[in-house]
């Protein structure tokens, strides 16, 4: 998991357009800022008298320590869900939480608590940058990772890296002309072995006797795997030992360790990079979930925000739930994985969006911006802007479409009423549509419409695209139900641009883990 780091930041999804360049619209996806409230202190209240003993221990202790305020209302947030992800993980699964210095020193107090200090593993220190110049302390360029799990029985596939160029060059020092190198390695036993101890080929046995049975001898002398020291005529050398051919290409790499300084983050310019603040590198997650899952098995994201961890488990043919709390999130996993897989994307369902209109009514009562959010992304539309930072100026999403081949985007722009409306609402829209220079325009409205709603929306006339066939209504009003229903708005379009697009991936077998 990649919790928020209690880093008092606000974070902005950043969106681009067709061409590239960066679009004007920048959505807040989350504020990472959290204050003590009734509701911090409810949670801890029932984590104290409800939860564990030894993490009602720690939190009474940390109340002490820290008091109420910011960082206590952070700890107790993640320790309710750390206390649910215990629940649920199987006896062979495994945690990982990444977090940077702010905080990692309390949830590691906390993760010993609910896991159980003998269930830790590591704690894998990531470099994720390069240093500052401006940094007036040592400049941090790491973050790090815990590693727990349920049990003492695991799953885990040895994670190994190439070796090093120094080390092949030290060690890997022989060629018998085949182009194979290979380094030598010693034949005798560790431990007395009567039954080992047998002379070979003029060579007298080691104290201990060789490592290998005189039919295992054989068969290796046979394929040319055993090195004979000589002298320099060529002849065999009897004070020294023959020793083992160990190939380079038949090795595997080194056991990795908890330093971990080759994965690098996302740039400006990379394939993957979908302008979600707190994006990881897929290469960081698919060495956790190769190392700690097999294909077939679950891995869950509880703070999945743009899906890198989703995608990587569908990539590695991982069954997977991610879960995430704002429908800007769940709009860019749901296209992540369409445009990463296409027709190869195994079926998953959304739960907890709205399904019909009490559930978009509920919706609206809860928080009236993610359901403007949501109904957005019913039309396959981006928020228009930051509903947190004042007036939307009418526009609550749009989409760029294209219908010519000089590449112009033309607008379609939408906006979400979810109360009573009636023809001024209309009539704003072509207002907002005239100052947008947009050529259609899309009310979705939670009620029916009026009549005189319809009759202003046909007055409006149609759009006639310049290079492709039909007429496409100016002034289009969808309720929820419609959309609920599957249909969607009129446009031409040669493809639609919204999203960054992401990269296609292609389905892995489990490979060795370099």
């Amino acid at each position: 998991l990649d919790p928020p780091f209690n880093s008092n930041a606000s974070y902005n999804v950043l969106f681009r357009e067709k061409s590239g360049e960066d679009s004007a619209a920048q959505i807040r996806a989350f504020d990472d800022t959290w204050h003590w409230t009734h509701e911090s202190a409810e949670v801890y209240h029932i984590l104290v008298t409800q939860g564990p003993r030894k993490l009602a221990d720690l939190l009474k202790a940390m109340v002490g320590f820290l008091g109420h305020n910011d960082m206590m209302a952070y700890l107790v947030m993640m320790a309710a869900r750390i206390v649910e992800l215990h629940r649920v993980l199987r006896q062979t699964g495994s945690l990982y939480l990444h977090c940077d210095p702010t905080a990692s020193h309390y949830l590691k107090l906390v993760l010993d608590a609910v896991f159980g200090v003998d269930q830790y593993r590591n704690e894998i220190v990531w470099k994720r940058t390069t240093t500052h110049s401006d940094s007036k302390t040592w400049s941090r360029v790491a973050d790090v990772i815990f590693f727990y799990t349920k049990g003492p029985q695991f799953t885990w596939n040895v994670p190994r890296e190439a070796h090093s160029e120094e080390y092949l060059e030290s060690k890997y020092r022989h060629d018998d002309g085949d182009g194979r190198v290979y380094r030598l390695d010693n034949m005798t036993s560790p431990n007395p072995r009567p039954n080992m101890m047998y002379e070979w080929n003029g060579f007298p046995y080691p104290p201990k006797g060789w490592r290998y049975s005189l039919e295992t001898m054989k068969n290796l002398d046979a394929a040319g795997r055993i090195w004979y020291p000589r002298h320099a005529d060529g002849s065999l050398d009897h004070s020294k030992r023959p020793q083992l051919k160990r190939y380079l290409d038949e090795m595997e790499g080194g056991v990795m360790g908890t330093i971990w300084t080759d994965i690098f983050p996302i740039n400006s310019q990379a394939q993957e990079r979908l302008g979600y603040p707190t994006q990881k590198p897929e290469q960081l997650l698919e060495r956790i979930i190769r190392a700690s899952s097999n294909e077939g098995d679950v891995v869950m994201d509880p703070f999945c925000g743009c899906g890198t961890a989703i995608a990587v488990g569908e990539r590695l043919n991982r069954r997977w739930i991610g879960i995430d709390i704002t429908y800007l999130a769940i709009n860019l996993v749901q296209r992540r994985l369409k445009d990463s897989f296409a027709a190869n994307l195994h079926p998953f369902e959304i739960v907890g969006a709205p399904k019909d209109l009490a559930g978009a009514e509920a919706l609206k009562k809860i928080d009236p911006f993610q359901f403007e959010w949501w109904a957005v992304d019913l039309v396959d539309a981006r928020p228009g802007k930051d509903k947190k930072k004042g007036a939307d100026a009418g526009v609550d999403g749009y989409i760029n479409f294209f219908d010519d081949h000089r590449g112009a985007a033309k607008k379609l722009i939408v906006q979400v009423k979810s109360g009573h409306t009636g023809v001024h609402h209309v009539r704003d829209l072509k207002g907002t549509m005239e100052r947008e220079k947009a050529v259609i325009g899309a009310l979705l409205i939670l009620e029916e419409p009026t009549a005189a709603m319809n009759r202003e929306a046909a007055a409006s006339g149609f759009y006639e695209p310049p290079e492709l066939p039909g007429r496409f209504p100016r002034v289009q009003i969808r309720t929820i139900a419609e959309l609920l229903d599957g249909r969607k708005l009129d446009f031409p379009q040669f493809r639609i641009e919204t999203f960054q697009r992401a990269e296609r991936k292609t389905k892995a077998e489990q490979p060795g883990l370099f």
